[in-house]
């Protein structure tokens, strides 16, 4: 039996192919077409200049690595300093000089002193309490007039020195106990700012200290105190690139959410235990050296609703978060440049036993008679800011920067690294160099624009920036005037960056010490 085989035709299989070659052709022209629109639109209503193409859904986030100011750094240099981006649906304008610095944060200071709602907030509670997030308006005022009078004013932090002075010491002790005869003692310095800056602000906070010399309940609570901190900085990390896209939090939404209430529950549990312990311990002895808790309890008695458990749980969170890390980034940054620069800490160590001499160990109120310490601090950070983005601002109406219409809801971040790392304003700024900061009063720079802002400029500039420098400065000068330092090795110390929106030393550091002979008698009486 034979089989008859019959070929198609070629008319017969032409209309399939054919809609496949249209198929084929139309899609790339339609993205084309896509892409030039999206461009021909943000010309014609005069925005600031923007990378090509914007890519739908995703924006310009695919040109984006870490470290994401020196990623976005690169791309001012290529586009200019005022860039119009995209991160997903999200208008973002990226800030680079100057100049449109202070359009930003001084003639458009008002326009912008709103934050982004993100969604971290949403569960963190920061749009509702929280004094860095909150947005702008009579409640912010509140807790800005409630931090720079009430908790961080130099009054309130002269009468809570003592903390500091205690835990300094405590760490010096700790160091030369450890370093005994051994000339090539070796430390983890991150790991040392890390204790040191949880007990102060911990101490200072509610009178408790969460690192060394614990025993029994309190190595547990400290435990748990420590752990909360972490899962709160992994679980923040890890979802933050959602709050630039949007159209994606639908698919992750029920993990976000449970994620983020698992943390944040144990974050008020943790802070409701500490502040029912104070409310049945009374509130504080008189002397007028009242713990951040003490006072928030204090006025929660005046006006119990405003003053909730929840607002002094938020507000104290906030306080405990952004002064411990951005304190112990810019010590190890700071000793890290020194370390690679002997004749600089060398000159450090002279001017310290200058002023402060034998006598005695140096304490805050000597700071200011440290002028070359003072320079140290402020070119480490010009060099390596806390905040390199500073804290993304947010615009409520359209405004002018540059010359360019911002739209109302766009994102602002000021690139405080590249204006304070910029070879047009800056003579060798890749170099470590104090001096250039000599007779040089005020830390932000203002003529020819904002040149010099590591704590941020205008309304939302960092109400903690006082304490943040006495707690530099004290724990930078008593590393120096109590010990030798040395690199590890022959080669220079790391200074590669991690990623994210903060800019921490990739590697911790890690360096050789031993006690100077000068001091070796008062830290044997502390």
């Amino acid at each position: 039996m034979s089989v008859l085989y019959v070929q198609p035709s070629a008319s017969s299989s032409s209309p399939t192919m054919a809609v496949e070659f249209h198929l084929w052709i139309s899609i790339p022209v339609l993205a084309v077409i896509y892409l030039l629109t999206k461009h021909l639109l943000h010309n014609l209503h005069h925005l600031p200049p923007t990378p090509f193409p914007i890519l739908p859904l995703i924006g310009h986030l695919h040109l984006l690595k870490n470290p994401l100011h020196r990623s976005l750094a690169k791309l001012s240099a290529t586009y200019g300093p005022i860039l119009f981006l995209r991160f997903g649906s999200r208008n973002v304008l990226h800030v680079a000089s100057p100049t449109a610095a202070e359009d930003c944060l001084s003639k458009n200071d008002v326009v912008f002193a709103n934050r982004p709602h993100l969604l971290s907030g949403k569960y963190f509670g920061y749009n509702y309490t929280s004094l860095p997030w909150a947005p702008y308006g009579d409640h912010w005022q509140n807790l800005r007039r409630i931090s720079a009078v009430e908790i961080l004013s130099s009054t309130r932090l002269d009468s809570l020195a003592h903390i500091r002075l205690d835990e300094i010491r405590s760490m010096i002790l700790r160091l030369f106990s450890a370093a005994g005869d051994d000339p090539d003692q070796v430390v983890d310095l991150r790991s040392e700012f890390s204790g040191f800056m949880f007990n102060v602000m911990t101490r200072m906070m509610g009178g408790k200290r969460f690192y060394g010399n614990l025993d029994g309940g309190e190595v547990d609570e400290a435990k748990r105190f420590s752990d909360v901190i972490e899962d709160t900085e992994h679980v923040i990390s890890e979802w933050k690139i959602l709050d630039m896209l949007p159209n994606f939090r639908w698919f992750f939404a029920g993990k976000i959410e449970k994620a983020f209430a698992a943390v944040q529950k144990r974050r008020d549990d943790f802070m409701q235990k500490w502040i029912d312990e104070f409310r049945a311990d009374g509130l504080g002895d008189g002397d007028g050296k009242k713990t951040f808790l003490q006072i928030l309890l204090s006025l929660q008695d005046v006006d119990p609703e405003y003053y909730s458990d929840k607002m002094i749980r938020s507000l104290s969170q906030a306080l405990l978060h952004g002064g411990i890390n951005t304190s112990v980034e810019t010590m190890e940054w700071a000793m890290s440049l020194l370390l690679n620069n002997p004749d600089v800490l060398n000159k450090s160590q002279t001017e310290i036993d200058s002023v402060v001499g034998r006598d005695r160990l140096v304490n805050e109120a000597d700071l200011s008679k440290l002028p070359y310490l003072q320079c140290i601090i402020k070119e480490t950070l010009r060099m390596h800011p806390a905040a390199p983005l500073l804290l993304p601002h947010e615009s409520s109406k359209d405004c002018v920067v540059g010359g360019y219409r911002i739209p109302h809801g766009t994102m602002l971040f000021v690139n405080v690294w590249a204006i304070q790392n910029d070879p047009r304003i800056w003579d060798s700024p890749d170099m470590f160099i104090p001096e250039r900061f000599e007779g040089k009063e005020s830390i932000t720079k203002v003529k020819d624009g904002l040149t010099m802002m590591p704590f941020g400029s205008g309304r939302r500039r960092c109400p903690g920036e006082n304490l943040a420098l006495r707690i530099v400065g004290l724990g930078l000068a008593s590393m120096i005037q109590c010990f030798d330092w040395k690199r590890v090795g022959e080669g220079l110390v790391n200074m590669d960056e991690s990623g994210g929106f903060s800019a921490p030393k990739a590697q911790p550091l890690v360096a050789k010490y031993r006690a100077r002979s000068v001091v070796e008698h008062h830290l044997s009486q502390i």
